[in-house]
């Protein structure tokens, strides 16, 4: 569900501040006098990340992106906004990394939320391999790059 204080125009080109969860607060942020519109979602879920692409895709160049929240939310964010052909210059990420981390499995392709920090395991959530936890993270993805833990093992 997303909130947003005014609706955005079709060809803004100005500062589109999306923020998620209860951590995700982009209020201070200063937009040097250029227009701001405010977007508040509680989690990027596939809604709110269609209706960020949405708010981008009737915006022109020049537009600029403040995400604010966790670490996994806003990381998911860049890489919606990355899809509708934002450069990373053209977007500032206000990340808490307090927060959980995305792990990407190569061989599901699912994605898995952990507490833990790199280079510990975790069980994959969509096939259940153990996958040992890095500090790759792939910005198309939005999440960390997980690898068979006992790949090494197996031969």
């Amino acid at each position: 569900m997303c909130s947003a204080s005014m609706p955005l125009e079709p060809g803004f080109r100005g500062v589109i501040c999306a923020s998620f969860g209860a951590t995700g607060d982009a209020v201070g942020y200063d937009t040097g006098g250029r227009p701001r519109r405010d977007l508040r979602f509680e989690s990027a879920t596939p809604e709110a990340l269609s209706e960020l692409r949405s708010a981008l895709g009737s915006s022109r160049v020049g537009v600029r992106l403040v995400l604010a929240g966790p670490t996994a939310d806003v990381r998911a964010a860049a890489a919606a906004a990355a899809e509708c052909g934002l450069q990373q210059e053209e977007m500032t990420l206000l990340s808490d990394n307090t927060a959980a981390r995305v792990i990407y499995c190569p061989h599901c392709r699912a994605s898995t939320k952990t507490g833990r920090p790199a280079g510990e395991e975790v069980q994959c959530q969509g096939c259940g391999t153990v996958l040992a936890t890095t500090d790759h993270f792939s910005r198309r993805l939005g999440a960390y790059l997980g690898y068979a833990a006992l790949a090494e093992e197996a031969s």
